[in-house]
């Protein structure tokens, strides 16, 4: 029984050249975010709010004057949640430098060590490009994908003298000070203004530039022969040029002591997770016990991919909050969709913000967004279908462990939130056209990149039947009367499995004017499977595991849309299209096939979906190996470029931790708060369990046998 450590979830190693398929990988120390770059120490996005850049990059490595990238060589990255470290050898040298995001900081340090390999002492030169377009928020500025940048002001500061507040830097300033980057070396070095004229205009875009060329940063290293030497860049950001200084300052005394600093401090976090009362988090995970390699990779990857999104910055509205992508995409902005799909990981760990966050978005308007900024409390983007059913499975699995029953009678936008439920049960009849069913209208309210995919769709439909019930569940709890939403669901029912199109294992997509569009889509296979799999008959349930078999599973992981469906030509996106999944399909079908009575098809898949575990936390998208190659057996996470346009990591991997939970140790936690079990996981592994689930502020240990034991206050088993 254990928990992980950083070495435990580290990615295996990727070697690449210049400008391979390979996705930037990202860094956290959960004030803010950096993208590490292909090159030896380019970082780009460096992103503390309320202070952002877009995606400008900076430290492009020159090597005794050349450009890094320029000489071919091939650059190993090695991901870990506390550093990257990224290593290439040129002629007589090994460079390997080590990035990290400084604990406790608004900074971002590389170490970087260069090995002369040859029998002759030299000297080696190493120059940094030095760039930055921080902005400071101001209200709408963060609605983008992209966060936002502004042209600055630079200044170059010389070294003056031999301590380390006055070593070579470089400073940056929006207009106005509001935001302030300082990046240089932890030394004395040369650092010098570019001399490129400022643009006229304030447009910087990747791949052809802008205003974000400031200067450079040099030092010459003198390199015993069979010895190393080392240096160190930093980059400082703050709110004002004396807070940026001296964070710089901080930083650059002590660059390894910083590296160090970053494993213990992501350790901490890991082992916090799964402790009671750490104070890091108000809740805590059960520790999985268990045999099984690919089981314990699978719930840790879930576990990290969570955690990997908590953030703490100074001036989050909820005070703390969980962002959905990074390091590219969607800086301070939750997702609903993506948020509930680690809903019963939310509710387990840090449940205290998960109330927060739900209160802050009852009290707006789900029907006209799919998330908001934690940054600023306000709406972001357009209205998602799903927030219904989302907000429904947040708050369900938020009282249900643990134990808040309070919370649904508390007054949020002038009435209970019980009230609200109800109101979200209901919400599709809102959407009737021609039809019993809703409309869920366009493709920019769905999938976004499959065409078909609109209108009436299985999937959210049936969620109706299962927010119906599971709102007349609470509300009855609640001392409210759910009947009638009881009664609604049993005669919606038949309308959605109406839409099964006979024989082939899928569903159909209603249009406005009444055709049917059959779309072989994993989301109405994991949708209809984990909400009204028990309503299905039989056949159905045969024919559809079979066509998840046929046209959607692969060895490691799933194609979100068949590639024997029409649609399959209309984007490269590979979220939801032909070409890969998003992270949470792959738990959620396999939680789909336990729910319809495949359990076997899902533990002989659990190995091949491990080895996709080793790149990190869960990417936006993975690619499914057909349209690329695997990483060391892994399916290989999708770049952010054009014309896939996706992050590296996504937060909804608390879906791999719902798995366990729910689907394989079969945890159920009842209106009357009783904990049961069935699990299916006797002929994986007969012995593992998960210690210390906390339900309601109650501890148990669920075994694979289906024992649930309650412990006492002391730890020790109470009486069955």
């Amino acid at each position: 029984m254990s928990v992980p450590t950083v070495d435990d979830l580290a990615a295996d190693p990727v070697s690449h050249h210049y400008d391979d398929l390979i996705a930037p990988s990202g860094l956290t120390n959960l004030l803010g975010t950096v993208r590490v770059d292909h090159d030896l120490t380019q970082l780009s996005a460096v992103t503390f709010p309320p202070v952002s850049q877009g995606l400008t990059a900076t430290a492009t490595l020159f090597v005794d004057g050349r450009l890094f990238a320029s000489y071919g060589a091939e650059v190993t990255h090695a991901w870990r949640p506390d550093r990257v470290v990224r290593s290439a050898e040129l002629p007589g040298l090994r460079i390997e430098t080590t990035t990290v995001a400084v604990p406790g900081e608004t900074a971002v340090a590389i170490d970087v060590v260069v090995h002369n390999l040859g029998d002759h002492d030299r000297q080696v030169g190493l120059g940094f490009t030095l760039n930055a377009r921080v902005r400071a928020a101001d209200g709408d500025a963060w609605l983008s994908a992209e966060s936002p940048s502004a042209a600055n002001e630079t200044v170059a500061c010389p070294s003056t003298g031999s301590g380390n507040d006055q070593t070579a830097r470089m400073i940056f300033t929006q207009p106005g000070g509001a935001a302030v980057s300082v990046q240089g070396l932890d030394r004395p070095a040369t650092v010098r203004a570019s001399g490129v004229a400022q643009a006229a205009g304030d447009a910087y875009e990747v791949g052809i530039g802008g205003t974000a060329r400031g200067g450079t940063v040099d030092a010459t290293l003198d390199v015993p022969a069979g010895v190393s030497a080392r240096i160190a860049y930093v980059q400082a950001i703050a709110g004002t040029e004396e807070q940026a200084n001296a964070t710089f300052d901080r930083v650059s005394a002590d660059v390894p002591a910083a590296v160090k600093a970053a494993k213990e401090f992501w350790n901490t976090q890991l082992s916090a997770a799964f402790t009671p009362g750490s104070g890091e988090f108000s809740g805590s995970l059960p520790i999985l016990s268990t045999d099984n390699d690919a089981l314990r990779r699978l719930y840790w990857w879930g576990v990290l991919g969570v955690i990997w999104f908590r953030r703490d910055f100074a001036g989050n509205v909820l005070g703390r909050s969980y962002d959905t992508l990074m390091p590219n995409y969607w800086s301070t902005t939750t997702f609903i969709w993506d948020f509930s799909l680690s809903s019963l990981t939310h509710a387990l760990l840090d449940p205290e913000p998960m109330r927060r966050q739900l209160a802050h978005w009852i009290t707006s308007d789900i029907h006209t967004h799919f998330g908001t900024s934690s940054l600023t409390g306000g709406p972001v983007g357009q209205w998602y279908s799903v927030n219904d059913y989302a907000m429904t499975r947040l708050v369900d699995d938020y009282v249900r462990f643990t134990g808040d029953q309070q919370f649904l009678g508390e007054e949020l936008a002038g009435r209970p939130v019980h009230d609200h439920l109800r109101q979200w049960a209901y919400a599709w009849q809102d959407f009737r056209k021609a039809s019993p069913l809703a409309d869920y209208g366009e493709i920019e309210n769905l999938l976004e990149c499959v065409s078909s995919y609109t209108h009436e769709v299985a999937s959210l439909n049936a969620a109706n039947v299962w927010n119906l019930r599971t709102a007349a569940e609470l509300l009855d709890r609640a001392g409210q009367d759910g009947d009638q939403l009881w009664k609604t669901a049993d005669e919606l029912l038949p309308h959605v499995i109406d839409l099964y199109e006979t024989g082939t294992g899928f569903f159909a997509a209603r249009q406005p004017d009444g055709t049917r569009l059959g779309v072989r889509h994993c989301y109405d296979f994991s949708i209809v499977g984990t909400t009204i799999a028990d309503d299905l008959d039989p056949g159905v349930k045969a024919e559809m595991i079979d066509f998840f078999r046929r046209e959607l599973q692969t060895p490691n992981w799933i194609r979100a849309l068949s590639p024997y469906d029409p649609d399959a030509s209309f984007s490269v996106r590979p979220d939801h299209q032909w070409n890969g999944a998003y992270p949470a399909w792959p738990a959620d079908a396999a939680r789909a096939l336990v729910d319809l009575g495949a359990a076997d098809v899902a533990l002989d898949w659990l190995p091949g979906l491990a080895r996709t575990a080793n790149q990190g936390p869960t990417g936006q998208a993975h690619f499914v190996e057909e349209a690329q190659p695997g990483i060391n057996g892994g399916a290989r996470k999708a770049p952010p470029q054009l014309p896939y346009i996706i992050d590296w990591s996504c937060s909804s991997s608390g879906a791999w931790v719902a798995l366990v939970i729910e689907s394989l140790f079969g945890v159920r936690v009842g209106a009357d708060g009783a904990v049961t079990a069935r699990p299916v996981l006797h002929d994986l592994d007969p012995g593992a369990a998960l210690h210390g689930l906390r339900v309601a502020g109650r501890t148990f240990d669920v075994h694979a046998d289906g024992r649930v034991v309650e412990l006492g206050q002391v730890g020790v088993p109470t009486a069955p």
